[in-house]
């Protein structure tokens, strides 16, 4: 799991928005990050600490004054030493891999922008060196406010990474929608995901993906297709955002959200996904085909809904563009990363596949297997590169696979 192990410190100010960061702190937890919490005097007064010490399991810094609690001490490698009140935010500020501030109030924005230090919060931040995320959220006025947004460009030019508010419902009925809603809880944790990330291989570069199946009508009203969701390539995609690409995401239909921060094209058709990847592939550095594409289409498709008078009935159907090899035809530089969904012969298959469509990368897996499949969350892949090698995958995260996936193929270069 990509967030296992991760040691993240999460601010919390005072804004409404402060109840949502119960959410983040609890999804941190269940992806197997180790979280704490430190909050402002007036965040205290929106949602009580108990809550997140009983969320993050650690104690809550609430005072920059106020001693450590001893059972920290071992956790900071003091064993044995007394707590110092006065550096306890330089301890806090030594722990994280990345701090989170979930709600950035205007006023803490303002603190930061400004090198003030006089909260638990602004002085913890001041004294890391680590990565920022910022997760402003207020009203339509105070997050239009030119001050607020000069205090936001100021961050974002020294360094600190910025989840902007998205527009919607906001805290009072007076307000109505608008500019000022607090990011969705998974567009935050892609840009924590990110921070997380020390090395970025893929910064500079261009990274195609294609997700989902693709659906072919028979008639207005029926069409053939498969059960893929897209949650292989969504992860791809995210993961690539993370390693520092420029992501392009074309899917066929899905249910999923769009990833954070990822270029999104949406088709239906084995043709308009054709059409779509050849428009963005020129300049491709890296191709990610994980999209179940229609093998065959209706030659013609019935202008209005067929009705059921016989018992039975013919439809001539024709191949579909191969996406993958045509594209392979055209390779110069990029590497080609393509996917085998097999339930019989599988090595054979996808080496034969590898070869024919001119691959640098194959992922091959079963949906039969246990953890892998369609809809689910987890897959057990194969690895199988240009060279013959083979990387047997124990079952894991699509989002871990995903990351595996780039670490192989980076290799290959």
């Amino acid at each position: 799991m990509p967030f296992s192990g991760k040691k993240i410190l999460v601010g919390v100010s005072g804004g409404i928005a402060a109840y949502k960061s119960c959410e983040l702190v609890r999804e941190l937890r269940r992806r197997g990050a180790h979280v704490r919490v430190m909050m402002t005097s007036r965040a205290t007064e929106f949602i009580a600490p108990l809550t997140f010490a009983a969320l993050s399991e650690q104690p809550v810094l609430t005072n920059l004054f106020a001693p450590a609690p001893a059972s920290l001490e071992h956790q900071y490698g003091k064993a044995g030493q007394e707590p110092n009140a006065a550096i306890e935010h330089i301890d806090w500020s030594r722990w994280p891999e990345v701090i989170v501030l979930c709600p950035a109030t205007a006023n803490l924005l303002a603190k930061l922008a400004n090198g003030f230090a006089d909260d638990p919060v602004s002085a913890t931040v001041r004294a890391s060196r680590v990565p920022i995320v910022l997760c402003p959220a207020m009203n339509t006025a105070m997050w239009e406010d030119r001050l607020v947004q000069r205090n936001v460009s100021l961050l974002k030019e020294n360094g600190y990474l910025c989840v902007d508010p998205e527009f919607g419902a906001l805290a009072t009925t007076a307000e109505g929608e608008g500019w000022g809603r607090l990011a969705r809880l998974d567009c935050i944790l892609s840009e924590i995901l990110a921070a997380l990330q020390q090395h970025k291989p893929l910064a500079g570069k261009k990274v195609l993906v294609t997700a989902g199946r693709t659906e072919e009508y028979l008639d207005p009203v029926r069409m053939i297709t498969n059960p893929a969701t897209g949650r292989m390539g969504f992860a791809l995609s995210e993961a690539a955002r993370a390693l520092g690409g420029h992501v392009t995401l074309i899917s066929g239909p899905t249910h999923l959200t769009p990833p954070y921060g990822v270029a999104f094209v949406p088709v239906v058709s084995a043709a308009e996904m054709a059409d779509a990847v050849q428009q963005h592939y020129p300049g491709v550095d890296v191709l990610a085909m994980s999209a179940a594409v229609s093998d065959y289409r209706p030659r013609r498709a019935a202008p209005e809904k067929m009705k059921k008078n016989a018992a039975s009935f013919q439809m001539e159907f024709e191949r579909t563009v191969d996406i993958l090899a045509t594209l392979g035809e055209q390779k110069n530089r990029a590497l080609h990363i393509g996917f085998a969904v097999e339930t019989e012969n599988e090595l054979d298959n996808a080496k034969d596949k590898l070869r024919r469509k001119k691959l640098d990368l194959i992922v091959l897996n079963n949906p039969r297997h246990a953890g892998a499949g369609f809809g689910v969350e987890t897959n057990r892949v194969t690895l199988v590169d240009r060279s013959g090698q083979i990387q047997e995958l124990a079952v894991m995260s699509k989002l871990a696979v995903a990351f595996k996936i780039y670490e192989r193929a980076l290799e290959l270069n």
